[in-house]
């Protein structure tokens, strides 16, 4: 359930804050005043389209939160998935856009990826916007409609289809590639037997790249090395200008072992100085004998470097790592083999794929037979749900047609046909339902699905569209309806609908100071009934009207109590 939203500096969106209840949450607002910007700003911390333009003016970024109760144990298995931590069952997704473009998206502080935000809301929140009915004329939408409602019952079959079918594809496409004629073959296996060869000659080690480089670098820096080292002595055992250190250090030691007697700090002094004495004769010992014995072996400096130029050249063709190239040279092996026994591998394919496309007609099988007892039950409650929202005379009806070949969701082709008069034989939805008609039918699909969906939070953006009088009021009654199973947010014109709000909230748009702002209050009965007075009555509102809203609101009250 949506508990709270916060906007800050979104559009219009200076900072709101808003509590939603159970049941039906209502907004109204005149034409204009940001309603649209209200559900602007919750699709888009879920994950949906907002630039920077979006940003208030002046401001250099906005933030929207949306904080949400989960009870539903689909969301709260994918959160555990992505690692993501929870604390009382509250789930707080969070969204920031910057001017320069950029989003930040949060799930309780952590940062996600806008696929993961879009994966758990899916199942989170479902939002019915303006012209979302319009899918409905899109008969490639139907197929997903009807798995949504027919629910887990198939999960498992798609899963292993698609698993199945995913094989087949990859098996097909390698017969696709084998058809080739004898002399493309012979190529082939000559081209490969080359690449093979020069990576086998190479005589790769892992991680030898690495120890050639350090070689390379020593010997290549060879001259620098012991010139330094060189330097080094001179200033430890000194030359005809200067001192050694060693001789300083000595003689330090004799100056300091003459008068230790005379103060008892002084043979503290006197130990660590002869520590030292001893410890640079052992350094002048290595370095010396390190200065004797370096040398630089030219010839293996040269083997060094042609070796690196050899497996560089390799890295250009095979890959990035030796890893890589020892990789590509065991699928290149691989290919080889099958190219040289190709009657033998392509029989053998094709074994598999028979076998396949067996596994993979029944899976269609089964699947289908599920969707076609689903259609026929489901078809008739869109029926019943229709004849709520005052079409009285239609007919619906789910249709299962199969097609010629299987696809990764099965052989079936769906159609949605329906029949609005006594007499007329279902059509293509498409060819005969209006614009008001297709937003109350997706309302009567929604109501269907949202029996069988765990689907928490029901968002309708002006499903009212197209429609007044009595099947207003037959529309507020079945979202009332819904409510009861499921918290639903709705957006309406319609004093009817509105009515049956079980929380109203007002949506305006204020000036001050020569800036526009977008604010979203809380109405008690009160004023709840003036806002139902406004959308009765139009510009002049009088006593009757009022008094015909608060009967309105009245009745609405008790029509619901009943359910």
């Amino acid at each position: 359930m949506l508990v709270h939203l916060h906007v800050k500096n979104f559009a219009l969106i200076d900072e709101i804050n808003v509590d939603f209840d159970n049941n039906l949450n209502i907004l109204t607002g005149e034409t204009g005043a940001g309603k649209s910007i209200i559900i602007g700003s919750i699709n888009a911390v879920l994950g949906g389209k907002a630039s920077k333009d979006m940003i208030r003016t002046g401001c250099d970024s906005a933030l929207i939160e949306l904080l949400f109760l989960v009870d539903n144990n689909t969301v709260l298995n994918k959160l555990h998935e992505y690692d993501i931590s929870m604390d009382n069952r509250e789930l707080l997704i969070t969204r920031k856009i910057n001017i320069n473009g950029r989003s930040v998206f949060r799930m309780n502080g952590q940062v996600v990826t806008t696929s993961i935000v879009k994966d758990i809301s899916a199942k989170l929140i479902d939002i019915h916007g303006q012209h979302e009915h319009q899918s409905l004329l899109n008969k490639k939408n139907y197929l997903s409609l009807l798995d949504t409602f027919c629910g887990e019952s198939i999960v498992g079959l798609k899963e292993k289809l698609r698993e199945k079918y995913n094989h087949y594809i990859k098996l097909s496409s390698k017969i696709d590639h084998f058809m080739l004629d004898e002399q493309t073959r012979k190529k082939e296996i000559s081209f490969l037997e080359y690449e093979i060869n020069e990576i086998t000659s190479a005589n790769l080690k892992i991680g030898e790249d690495d120890k050639l480089k350090e070689e390379y670098i020593f010997l290549s820096n060879g001259k620098k090395i012991i010139e330094s080292m060189s330097e080094v002595y001179t200033y430890v055992n000194g030359d005809n200008n200067i001192n050694g250190s060693i001789d300083n250090i000595g003689k330090s030691v004799r100056i300091i072992s003459n008068i230790m007697n005379l103060d008892k700090n002084i043979s503290n002094m006197q130990e660590q100085i002869s520590n030292i004495e001893i410890m640079l004769s052992d350094f002048n010992r290595d370095l010396n004998d390190y200065i004797s014995n370096f040398e630089i072996d030219e010839t293996r400096y040269i083997d060094i470097e042609n070796r690196i130029d050899l497996i560089n050249n390799l890295k250009m063709k095979y890959g990035n790592t030796i890893e890589e190239i020892l990789h590509y040279k065991q699928e290149k092996e691989k290919y080889l083999e099958e190219l040289i026994n190709y009657e033998q591998y392509l029989n053998n394919v094709n074994e598999q794929i028979t076998k396949l496309r067996k596994e993979i007609e029944t899976y269609c099988y089964e699947l289908s037979k599920v969707r076609t007892e689903k259609a026929e039950h489901i078809s008739k409650m869109i029926v019943t749900s229709l004849k709520h929202i005052n079409f009285l005379n239609t007919n619906f009806t789910i249709k299962v047609n199969r097609i010629e070949k299987f696809k990764i969701n099965g052989w079936d082709d769906i159609e949605f046909l329906i029949s609005t008069n006594i007499g007329e034989p279902p059509k293509s939805l498409s060819k005969v339902a209006s614009g008001g008609e297709l937003s109350r039918i997706m309302l009567a699909i929604k109501s269907v699905l949202a029996n069988s969906d765990d689907i928490e939070t029901l968002i309708f953006d002006e499903i009212d569209t197209g429609i007044s009088g009595k099947t207003a009021g037959l529309v507020a009654e079945k979202l009332a309806q819904i409510s009861k199973r499921h918290q639903v947010i709705c957006i309406t014109h319609l004093a009817q609908i509105a009515a049956m709000g079980d929380s109203h909230f007002i949506i305006e748009k204020k000036v001050k100071d020569n800036v526009t702002n977008t604010i979203i209050s809380k109405l008690n009965k009160h004023d709840s009934v003036n806002e139902l007075a406004r959308l009765l009555g139009g510009v002049k509102i009088t006593e009757a009207v009022i008094a015909n809203a608060r009967e309105m609101k009245n009745l609405a009250d008790d029509l619901k109590d009943h359910y």
